[in-house]
């Protein structure tokens, strides 16, 4: 609850320095604007700067839409495929708490899992599943339950319990239909708007780089890159490959040749770069390189000799630690 919290809050925060700060600031600033300035500025870059807007609010709003909407079919179309074709895995429940509401339809449950992957090494993953069926009490700390893992892992889900059934829930597919559309009608409003407010009659001259129509959807382009910048330095992977060795990944040692800083720090603590030394599968031997930012607490993993590393058998140069992955 305190992760999704922060999460909450963070997203709050940089929606609030992605809209209403950039707006707030350009009607401050242009609250004692000349109008009579308008008739020189050039007609041809503000139609530019207007061509900018839509095509960086078309990217957002296609973002939306398949982030809110599409993501659901392919969802479910991934679900049906893992049915068909998953690989199948027992599980043990680590432990199971319960985060839904007490007046909610259905028992929703945070399941922390261990099983073996495609690679049957051993790995720890968290999930969040709706129990159809409470009286079975099927999902409780000790108990096991047969998952189905995907073949491909290009989509969402990644696996599967093998007694699940692929639905749309129609409410909830509604009220995201109804969300990105009123978020589009408010951004066609907005567009009228400060044309009438705006234009004094001159047309699109109005229109600059620092008008909110671009700078908003840049923010929001900006944030959404930057979290992911941030997400694959702190990791050393992007998320695609975190994916696929996590559950396509084989377990080996590997020798540890050299540690080393590269001078980059996140919040005080330092990113270190392991040179390694690893025999795979086919007994051919590789020398990688992973980027971790480590914790002051565990600076002691610098001065170990052998180190247990995930590699993706396909390409074993793609490598990460195994203490991620449990």
């Amino acid at each position: 609850m305190k992760t999704n919290f922060a999460i909450t809050f963070w997203v709050l925060y940089m929606l609030f320095f992605a809209i209403p700060f950039p707006m707030f600031l350009y009607y401050a600033i242009n609250s004692e604007f000349d109008v009579t300035t308008l008739k020189d500025k050039n007609p041809y870059i503000a139609l530019g700067f207007l061509l900018l807007s839509i095509i960086l609010w078309f990217i957002v709003l296609i973002g939306y839409f398949k982030k809110w909407i599409l993501q659901i079919f392919i969802s479910k179309s991934n679900l049906e495929n893992i049915k068909r074709t998953g690989v199948l895995r027992e599980a043990k429940i680590i432990s199971a708490v319960k985060i839904s509401k007490p007046k909610s339809k259905l028992n929703t449950y945070e399941l922390d899992l261990v099983f073996k992957n495609l690679g049957d090494a051993e790995i720890r993953h968290k999930t969040i599943l709706n129990d159809a069926k409470p009286h079975e009490r099927r999902f409780e700390a000790g108990k096991k339950l047969n998952l189905l893992l995907s073949r491909d892992l290009k989509q969402e889900p990644y696996f599967i319990i093998s007694t699940a059934n692929a639905s749309i829930n129609l409410q909830s597919l509604v009220l995201r239909i109804l969300s990105w559309v009123v978020l589009t009608t408010a951004l066609i409003c907005y567009y009228i708007f400060s044309y009438n407010y705006e234009s004094y009659g001159m047309g699109w001259r109005f229109m600059c780089i620092g008008h909110p129509l671009i700078i908003c959807p840049l923010s929001l382009l900006m944030f959404r890159y930057l979290l992911y910048f941030i997400s694959s330095k702190l990791n050393g992977l992007t998320g695609n490959d975190y994916i696929l060795i996590k559950f396509k990944g084989m377990q080996t040692q590997a020798r540890v040749l050299k540690v080393s800083q590269n001078g980059t720090y996140i919040n005080e603590m330092p990113m270190m770069i392991f040179e390694l030394e690893y025999t795979d599968n086919k007994h051919h031997v590789h020398r990688g390189v992973i980027k971790k930012v480590i914790g002051l607490l565990e600076l002691d993993i610098t001065k170990q000799e052998y180190l247990e590393i995930f590699y993706l058998p396909e390409n074993p140069t793609r490598i990460a630690f195994a203490k991620d992955f449990k």
